[in-house]
């Protein structure tokens, strides 16, 4: 297994993805091939101690970089030697199984469909990150790729969601929900009305385990293991649960930091609050799986630290034995409508 690591991309590069690239290597057993400038990287390496390259690890250089406040759409055309492009372009021609960046996501989304290419049969590609919830995670998709979809995106990405879930997360018949306002059927905007029976009938003929709808609350609390909505109400659902975290962790804190007695406690349930920060922690699952592309990709998370790298490649990893882009590939017939759903490509 050899995974592609940009190691120019995200807010702490080239420390973070070299080291972490570097780390999962000796952890995992993986081949790394890290893309960037090569002195950036040789000299990160210096810097931490590593004066040889370890084995089963490689550079491969390129002196342009995709900045965050470049065009997404456009960069990785316009720096055609930036790590972004020479890492997809070494993915697409198979010299890597997996590629994994933590830079701009517009950019990645771009550069992969374009340059690496969708799945033939797939609309469009979309993010999805596994969210925490009271079933030990659900995979959201689409959680921001797409604002605006039209049917037949919802139902690929049921399927793909699904796929996932079973393959990479190891859920048995995973349950499939569509996030809405309500269970009932009627519920929600003409899209969630018009892709509703379009689920159903999946579930009835036994290609997906659909249950309905999900309200958000459900879905937290572990009632699916696939939450499929379009990429404006995923994005929104997901941002409301990173927000919700981030409060809960606060006030716990300042609960537990009042008084003498209430640090006391805190030393009591420690390991209960370490196993709380954990879940809550994107750095664990590592990133976002881009999926729809025909070669596995991972977003990492812009302000990825070394160990959520680590966990990006093991991910990365994961998602390139799974199987789950030939799953995808033998079953495209059943992931198309009739009629093509409206929007040019």
């Amino acid at each position: 297994m050899k995974i592609i690591v940009d190691a120019m991309g995200g807010d702490n590069a080239p420390q973070a993805p070299v080291m972490g690239a570097i780390q999962a290597n000796k952890e995992y057993g993986v081949d790394v091939i890290l893309v960037g400038r090569g002195e950036d990287i040789l000299k990160t390496l210096a810097d931490n101690g590593i004066s040889d390259l370890p084995a089963g690890v490689e550079v491969s250089h390129a002196s342009e970089v995709v900045e965050m406040c470049d065009d997404p759409a456009t960069a990785f055309r316009k720096k055609k030697d930036s790590s972004l492009t020479v890492g997809l372009t070494l993915l697409k021609n198979g010299a890597g199984d997996a590629f994994v960046s933590a830079g701009s996501t517009g950019a990645l989304l771009s550069g992969a469909t374009l340059v690496t290419k969708r799945i033939k049969g797939i609309r469009r590609a979309a993010l999805a990150p596994v969210v925490p919830t009271g079933n030990g995670g659900a995979v959201l998709i689409d959680c921001g790729a797409n604002a605006e979809c039209p049917p037949e995106y919802l139902l690929q990405f049921a399927y793909m969601g699904s796929y996932y879930a079973e393959k990479v997360l190891g859920r048995t018949r995973p349950k499939v929900g569509l996030l809405n306002i309500g269970a009932e059927p009627s519920k929600g905007t003409a899209l969630q009305t018009t892709v509703h029976p379009m689920l159903e009938a999946a579930g009835e003929a036994g290609r997906i385990n659909f249950v309905g709808n999900v309200e958000a609350r459900e879905a937290v609390e572990g009632a699916v293991d696939v939450i499929v909505a379009d990429g404006y109400s995923g994005n929104i659902f997901l941002k409301t649960m990173e927000g919700t975290g981030l409060f809960l962790a606060r006030e716990i804190k300042k609960m537990f930091k009042k008084n003498l007695t209430t640090k006391l406690s805190a030393l009591l349930v420690s390991g209960g609050l370490r196993d709380f920060k954990k879940l809550m922690d994107s750095s664990e699952v590592g990133g976002t799986a881009l999926l729809g592309i025909s070669r596995p990709v991972i977003k990492a998370h812009g302000s990825s630290d070394a160990y959520a790298i680590q966990n990006a490649v093991r991910q990365a990893r994961d998602f390139a034995a799974s199987g789950l882009i030939e799953d995808i590939t033998n079953n495209i017939n059943v992931m198309r409508l009739e009629a093509p759903a409206p929007s040019a490509e």
